[in-house]
């Protein structure tokens, strides 16, 4: 009979704490010039940047 061999298990990717696992994050519409912007209701989808849109926490 063979040897039993162990395996080891796999780790699991966290999720980004920034952009709770989905790699995007929203961000508010500003109008106006620079000096006078204001903020709207208004919401777009923006990529992640600590993840760069994969949802897992960055290694080292």
């Amino acid at each position: 009979m063979a040897a039993r061999k162990t395996t080891t298990r796999a780790t699991r990717a966290k999720k980004c704490p920034d952009c709770k696992g989905t790699g995007e994050t929203t961000e508010t519409v500003r109008v106006g010039s620079v000096r006078k912007s204001r903020e709207t209701t208004d919401r777009q989808a923006a990529l992640c940047l600590t993840c760069f849109g994969t949802g897992h926490t960055p290694t080292d």
